[in-house]
């Protein structure tokens, strides 16, 4: 399913979103100017600041490595998957921006990415391919909005059953993470960890993340009302 749109209205307007989409945006720009550069330039650039759990696992005391933790976020390998995380990001970001305010968005985002690719780490520990992509903060985004906004609903195009529909959140994020676990599942059944593709466990990690840090964020009132 994607989502189109929701049916949230929003009292401030979603600063950090927007820089976070320009800031993904402007890496990709730079990737492409590399790509048309000297020969492996890009590569040599991806490979430097990705997340290789592999290589992290093994120089998890060299600062580089723990810088990736945080770079790889805003690398991407292709334009449908920039775009596609941008617009994940735009339709559930300012929501969720809404209710946790900007500084705290920020910080939650960042935290929630982190947690992304420990879940990834600890499930491909051995795992050689380049782990980029803001889809595992994205996913922390998805399991606030799971938290803050499970009536709302999301207008969402479905193909094969109807081409548009009004989903509810809840309905919505539920299939969402059950389709990433089901596949992280079918990734290690079918002793295929770490031969590359979607990171399943790094979008399950970041949703995860997501949902345990808005429940404390509530706990200690830091959330803001609707």
């Amino acid at each position: 399913m994607l989502p189109l749109w929701d049916n949230q209205t929003h009292r401030r307007p979603p600063v950090i979103t927007v820089l976070l989409l320009v800031a993904n945006l402007v890496v990709f720009g730079y990737e492409i100017v590399l790509s048309l550069q000297a020969e492996g330039a890009l590569e040599t650039f991806m490979m430097r600041h990705a997340l290789v759990p592999a290589r992290w696992v093994a120089g998890w005391n060299d600062e580089a490595q723990w810088l990736t933790l945080g770079s790889h976020m805003f690398l991407h390998g292709s334009v449908a998957h920039v775009l596609g995380n941008c617009w994940f990001l735009w339709i559930f970001g300012r929501s969720v921006e809404d209710r946790l305010g900007s500084l705290g968005y920020l910080l939650f985002y960042l935290a929630s990415g982190l947690g992304a690719a420990a879940l990834q780490i600890a499930v491909e520990p051995s795992a050689g391919v380049p782990m980029v992509g803001a889809s595992g903060a994205i996913s922390g985004v998805l399991g606030a909005y799971f938290i803050l906004l499970p009536t709302a609903w999301i207008v969402a195009l479905v193909p094969w059953v109807v081409p548009i529909v009004p989903v509810p959140a809840f309905v919505f994020l539920i299939l969402w993470f059950a389709l990433q676990a089901v596949n992280g599942f079918g990734v290690l059944m079918n002793g295929t960890a770490g031969a590359g593709g979607v990171a399943w466990w790094a979008h399950a990690g970041g949703f995860i993340a997501g949902a345990c840090l808005t429940l404390w964020a509530k706990s200690n009132r830091w959330v803001r009302r609707s």
